[in-house]
């Protein structure tokens, strides 16, 4: 397979978990992705991002051979866990295709022998449709179009008709279609996608970083193509990170809006600065769900808003940490 030409179906493929302080989620997801065949897994690369529970000396004491763990010092964060997991895997095992997933994620029994089995019509990458336990669409995991593609469609989705950004629940029963960008769960990267653009970027830390990805693969000429008939399911009500109104614990609320700026920037292109503003409006009135933290939520956005616009990416998580414990 050449780096220009995507073919599923074909191949080596090697699984990238990305886990911190879920050993049980972990243990639920690597038992299903090591029961797949040989033919269709060649190797599982699991990246602990130095869990406090256990997870690294539990790895440490596996012994399928297909099994490979990673365990870093510190807590790359998503995004660097990504990264690391796809550059070692890469170098490690030189495979046709990666499928990358958090945790608390995995495929459906036979998702993979699927991917292998299924014509992907040309895509450099293909997202999976995911699914909750109970059997209803995930919604954060649903792949989607560029709003702002036109004005259309922007006008559309600015005034709330219709479904114009993720995909409907009819496209989950259709064929497989393009999408603009996906998300970490069961998403199949060829080596073309890579070689189209890279690696994510770890200074994103959390959140948008899938998203600013695989928009990154789009706009580099890649094909993503969301293929209904791959199957994965993410068991996310183990999540307790509270809501978009009020994020816990408190750090994430740099990172999220900091992180959304970027994204509004790479969706909106010119119209970001129309966007942009209304946008930081609505998170300050998030300022209400935050009693007792108020100042530290204000700094943190402020910072969030101040480096998203200006485009940086280096701060120290460190600094992020203190400020959300008020120090």
């Amino acid at each position: 397979m050449t780096a220009s030409t995507a073919e599923a179906g074909k191949g080596r493929l090697v699984a990238v978990v990305v886990t911190f302080n879920r050993l049980a989620q972990l243990q639920i997801t690597l038992g299903r992705l090591l029961a797949a065949a040989p033919e269709h897994l060649q190797a599982v690369l699991v990246v602990d991002n130095a869990s406090p529970d256990g997870t690294g000396d539990w790895l440490r004491g596996q012994t399928d051979g297909r099994l490979h763990a990673i365990l870093s010092p510190d807590n790359l964060g998503g995004a660097g866990g990504f990264n690391l997991g796809m550059r070692r895997a890469v170098e490690m095992f030189d495979p046709d295709w990666l499928v990358v997933m958090d945790d608390d994620a995995r495929p459906a029994p036979d998702a993979l022998a699927t991917f292998h089995a299924t014509d992907p019509g040309g895509w450099d990458a293909v997202a999976a449709a995911v699914y909750y336990p109970d059997g209803a669409i995930c919604g954060m995991n649903r792949p989607a179009m560029n709003p702002f593609a036109d004005l259309p469609t922007f006008l559309r989705y600015a005034t709330g008709r219709g479904d114009v950004a993720q995909l409907a629940l009819a496209d989950y029963a259709a064929p497989q279609r393009r999408v603009d960008w996906s998300t970490f769960v069961g998403l199949f990267l060829s080596r073309g996608a890579m070689a189209r653009a890279g690696y994510p970027d770890p200074r994103l830390f959390i959140y948008a970083d899938d998203v600013l990805y695989t928009l990154g693969l789009t706009r580099a000429g890649g094909r993503i193509g969301f293929v209904p008939e791959i199957r994965f399911e993410h068991d996310c009500g183990s999540l307790k990170g509270g809501s978009a109104r009020r994020l816990h614990p408190l750090w994430k609320t740099y990172y999220y809006h900091r992180n959304q700026v970027f994204l509004y920037r790479a969706l909106a292109g010119p119209w970001f600065w129309l966007v942009i503003w209304p946008l930081i409006g609505k998170w300050a009135l998030k300022l209400r769900h935050h009693e007792g933290v108020r100042g530290r939520f204000l700094r943190l956005l402020w910072w969030a808003v101040r480096d998203g616009l200006a485009g940086r990416r280096d701060i120290d998580p460190a600094r992020v940490f203190a400020a959300a414990d008020g120090r």
